[in-house]
Parts: C-alpha cells; sequence; structure tokens
C-alpha cells in the first residue's frame, strides 16, 4: 500500500513541475504574441500549451485523488 502511495505523490510531483514548465512555455508565447497578435504560429502554439495546462491540471487532480484514495484504504487496513 505505501508503495502505491508513493506512485501517487511522485506522479502529483511530476505533474506540478511538468505544470511549472508549461507556464514558462505559456508566458513566453504571449510575449510574442504582444508584439504580433495575428501570428498564426504563436497563436497555434498558446492553443496547444493551454491544451497541454489543462490536461496536467486534470493529472494533478487525479493524482490528488488517488494520493487521498490510497491514505484511507491505509487507515482501513490499520
Amino acid at each position: 500500500m505505501k508503495e502505491k502511495l508513493q506512485l501517487h505523490k511522485m506522479q502529483l510531483k511530476r505533474a506540478k513541475e511538468v505544470l511549472e514548465v508549461l507556464e514558462v512555455q505559456k508566458n513566453q508565447i504571449n510575449l510574442k504574441l504582444e508584439s504580433n497578435p495575428s501570428c498564426p504560429v504563436s497563436n497555434k502554439d498558446l492553443r496547444l500549451v493551454l491544451l497541454d495546462i489543462r490536461i496536467t491540471l486534470n493529472e494533478i487532480e487525479q493524482a490528488k485523488s488517488d494520493i487521498e484514495n490510497t491514505q484511507a484504504e491505509i487507515l482501513k487496513v490499520v
């Protein structure tokens, strides 16, 4: 059980790290768009990064839920 809990915690940590990188990318794209708002490449990149951010936020939410469920299972066993 504790290994399962550690796995979920590592997944949460990794997802948070990925989210930080994606936020930096989003900010860089937004800076590019300030100078050229109609750039199709930057707009496409922004859409893709925003999608990745949404996916990562869902992964974070799932990992948190898995952690809570695993902790509850551990308490039932003890």
